[in-house]
């Protein structure tokens, strides 16, 4: 029997693990791009109070900063770690992956978030303590630090969605893997997006400022900015649609844009309108409309642009060599993985999964339903939610809550099994797994409480063994 490095199978129930990925990553986007736009904004900004003699820059600087270090770098700090948290139990082998292949970029990322931190302290804190050449100096490499780790991070997501060509698999180079066809429309959509952000954060400051030409002058400098990120950003999502691999393409135009394409363009539109007129008309923007539109973008622009990113790489959660249920799905020569579909399909999951229950790796009457929601929960739980009616593409009403166990065990006998849907893993098994498999999903579509029927199934069978 061959035993196969899989991870136990971490499940949040209704909003399901992606879910919960998301919205930790979501907040963080915002915290962490809102402080690297901010910090290309400081320097320009405490450049031109520099050259042009207006220390009363200073006072927004100050202001901006103070807002920052408790928005992003308190928020962004507890977020980051809580994305480490939830991805290591939610794919901890698309982890162990990226791992592998990144360990000294992501170092490096933590010495450039080191200085990140440090310095936005030192920004807001030194600002009027030290000489201002000397602050601008520190300013300048504050924004340098702060878009480095941006760019290491992207090399790395980018890798996520695939590498673009077949050298990484033989070589399983980090430049390879780094350097791949998705990173720099990647890097160049997220740098847009920060511009964004990092606008619309200010706005909410000058918004609140009580000098009538320090507060126009400063709307008049960061609306521009925020146009011309919003536009390179979209220009840059145009070369990123050319970049994707066919599985993501075609999620992207049967599902996803459907579903979100209108909302995006009402995001774009509305934002375009919003900063044109802070440009025009810079007294018209109060604190409680720059609120309510920093949140209105963060909900229906960053969160579906979230989504979407990551739904894209389905099947894969990274360098289409891992599917999201942690399967090894192709051979990586240069890295010595090898392929473990097939191995599946001749042994089951049943016998070759490490963190099977004894007492589940054989199947009866008695247990089948059990077996049939980890089975379920292995396979389909990382993209899917189990209950009828959850956000998560609910694998019930994905199966249109079909009740009957042959049809259901048709559609994983053939598209699942031969891998022919692109944007789904490749789930061969054998007929007995499947057919467990089936008799679960169809207890779920038919209303059953399948935690209450395996609980008393488990009562049962403890009592029959103790006679």
């Amino acid at each position: 029997m061959s035993i196969i490095g899989l991870y136990p199978t971490f499940y949040m129930p209704e909003i399901g693990t992606a879910w919960l990925i998301g919205i930790i990553g979501t907040i963080h986007v915002l915290a962490s791009h809102t402080s690297v736009g901010a910090a290309f904004l400081f320097a320009l900004l405490e450049t031109k109070a520099y050259w042009d003699h207006k220390p009363e820059l200073l006072v927004f600087v100050k202001k901006w900063g103070m807002f920052l270090l408790v928005f992003s770098y308190v928020i962004g700090s507890i977020t980051g770690p809580g994305i480490w948290y939830s991805i290591t139990i939610g794919s901890p082998r698309g982890v162990d992956g990226l791992i592998h292949n990144f360990v000294w970029v992501w170092a490096a990322e933590w010495v450039y978030f080191t200085v990140e931190v440090i310095g936005v302290y030192a920004l807001v804190y030194l600002l009027g303590k030290i000489d201002a050449r000397t602050h601008l100096k520190l300013a300048w490499s504050f924004a340098c630090a702060s878009w480095a780790t941006m760019l290491l991070i992207v090399g790395i997501l980018s890798f996520m969605m695939w590498p673009g060509n077949e050298r990484w698999y033989l070589t399983g180079s980090t430049a390879d893997a780094f350097y791949n066809v998705n990173f720099f429309a990647h890097l160049g959509v997220r740098t847009g997006l920060m511009l964004v952000l990092a606008a619309l954060v200010g706005l909410i400051i000058t918004s609140r400022i009580d000098d009538g030409s320090l507060r126009e002058y400063t709307t008049r400098f960061l609306a521009p900015v925020g146009l011309c990120g919003g536009l390179f950003g979209v220009m840059m999502f145009l070369y990123y649609l050319q970049t994707l691999p066919n599985n993501a393409a075609v999620m992207l135009s049967a599902h996803l844009l459907p579903i979100y394409g209108r909302d995006m363009i009402a995001v774009f539109t509305l934002t375009t309108i919003y900063l044109a007129t802070a440009w025009w008309k810079p007294r018209l923007i109060v604190s409680t409309v720059a609120v309510g539109m920093f949140l209105f973008v963060g909900l229906f622009g960053v969160w579906p642009e979230e989504r979407m990113r990551e739904s894209m790489r389905k099947p894969f959660v990274a360098g289409q060599y891992i599917y999201g249920n942690q399967i090894i799905a192709r051979d990586v020569p240069g890295k010595g993985i090898h392929s473990e579909v097939e191995t599946i399909a001749q042994e089951g999951l049943l016998k070759v999964h490490p963190f099977i229950p004894e007492r589940l790796r054989t199947i009866k009457e008695q247990n089948r339903l059990e077996v049939g929601q980890l089975l379920t929960k292995i396979a389909c739980a990382n993209c899917h939610a189990l209950e009828p009616g959850a956000p998560l593409r609910a694998l019930p009403d994905k199966l249109f809550r079909a009740t009957d166990e042959d049809l259901i065990a048709a559609f994983l006998r053939g598209p699942l099994r031969h891998g022919t849907q692109p944007y789904m893993p490749r789930i061969d098994l054998p007929e007995e797994e499947l057919s467990a498999i089936a008799h679960y999903i169809a207890a779920v579509n038919n209303g059953e409480d399948v935690d209450r029927v395996i609980a008393a199934q488990r009562m049962e069978a403890t009592s029959t063994v103790g006679k």
